[in-house]
């Protein structure tokens, strides 16, 4: 319904749900009262990881980290439509949707702490690690929809990228072979609108990013991103066409990262403040609080306890992640091959050599 009816050449964008909470109930998907209340949980437990997230890094626990307030109902409603068979293939801005597909939050921020056990996904779900090169990661995305439409298992697989990675060749490859071979694969672009310090016009004369499907022979959309009903009634009608074989759907999420690019970028260089206060009048969790409130599904002591619920699941879960041991400097070698190499064990050998030796000359013991 809704590939067919927006064009992203006009520049149209579904939106169902407005800034103010009022919604258009024709376009409005079948979700119930308590999937409602569900989204709007799930978008706050994001925002106080986000906010948790930060601080730790402030004091040394995290490593660099990719903010995604602002964003919630994106990474949220995205993932709502995909079943365990599918496949997620994310940036380093999508922490939200891999939680959302399974990944648990303790695997999560132990690979914001720095630990690689955070990159070991649980047996089951099928995510891939977060990758961190720009734009490189979509092309291992189409080639996880063609193995599903090989082996007709009835998986796809769904990528996610911000504007800044439609400038890079690999984004257009993948978008290509997509096209070609008519791939369950589904492009998400979260357009914030800034790749790190260069806002979105400067480095593409198009319109809309969802226009550029076209020209690989696939449909593209635009839809507030900043809207969980129409994020996930767009995501859903794509997954669906994809399950039947009709192959591909690029889906630009026309929304705003309120916080800096990581926790190494100063946004205060590159936008002004006006900027920034204008979007918080669109932010997603304000939008969905005042349609709970219009539906009389809302009320301050449920807020309280939820939120409450949420802070507790967020700190127990970056307390567990703190809790484990660091990795021993052997995993680097043990980890590379199912059996290690005659060099790798040379290696190793000369490592814990060296170690031992600088442990000794400074009157310390090494670890493990």
């Amino acid at each position: 319904m809704f590939l067919e009816r927006y064009d992203p050449l006009k520049q149209e964008m579904v939106c169902i749900l407005a800034p103010d909470g009022s919604c258009n109930e024709i376009l409005r998907p079948a979700l119930d009262k308590q999937q409602v209340r569900q989204i709007y949980r799930q978008m706050w437990l994001l925002r106080l990881y986000d906010r948790k997230a930060v601080s730790l890094q402030r004091q040394g626990r995290f490593g660099t980290y990719a903010q995604m307030e602002g964003q919630e109902a994106s990474l949220v409603a995205s993932t709502l439509p995909l079943q365990p068979q599918d496949w997620l293939v994310t940036s380093y801005r999508e922490t939200g949707a891999m939680w959302m597909h399974g990944v648990p939050l303790k695997l999560l921020s132990l690979y914001w702490m720095g630990n690689e056990f955070g990159s070991q996904m649980p047996e089951g779900v099928r995510a891939l690690p977060i990758s961190i090169p720009v734009g490189t990661h979509p092309l291992h995305a189409v080639g996880l929809a063609w193995a599903g439409q090989y082996r007709q298992d009835g998986s796809i697989a769904v990528t996610y990228f911000g504007d800044g990675a439609t400038s890079e060749g690999d984004v257009h490859e993948a978008l290509n072979i997509a096209g070609v071979y008519q791939l369950p694969c589904i492009f998400f672009c979260q357009n914030n609108q800034y790749a790190i310090s260069v806002p979105r016009h400067t480095q593409t004369a198009s319109p809309t990013i969802a226009q550029k499907a076209l020209a690989y022979g696939f449909p593209g959309i635009l839809v507030d991103g900043n809207d969980a009903f129409a994020v996930y009634a767009v995501m859903r009608e794509a997954v669906e066409r994809a399950r039947r074989g009709q192959g591909p759907t690029l889906i630009e999420a026309y929304t705003y990262r309120m916080g800096a690019h990581t926790t190494a970028d100063d946004p205060t260089k590159y936008r002004d403040e006006a900027e920034l206060e204008e979007w918080k009048g669109r932010d997603p969790l304000l939008r969905l609080q005042r349609y709970l409130q219009h539906t009389e599904q809302w009320s301050e002591a449920w807020e309280q306890q939820m939120l409450a619920e949420c802070t507790a699941e967020v700190e127990q879960a970056m307390e567990e992640a703190a809790a484990v041991p660091p990795p021993s400097p052997q995993d680097m070698f043990r980890y590379m091959y199912a059996e290690m190499t005659p060099q790798l064990i040379e290696q190793e050998a000369a490592l814990l050599a060296a170690l031992k030796q600088q442990g000794e000359t400074h009157g310390t013991a090494h670890p493990r």
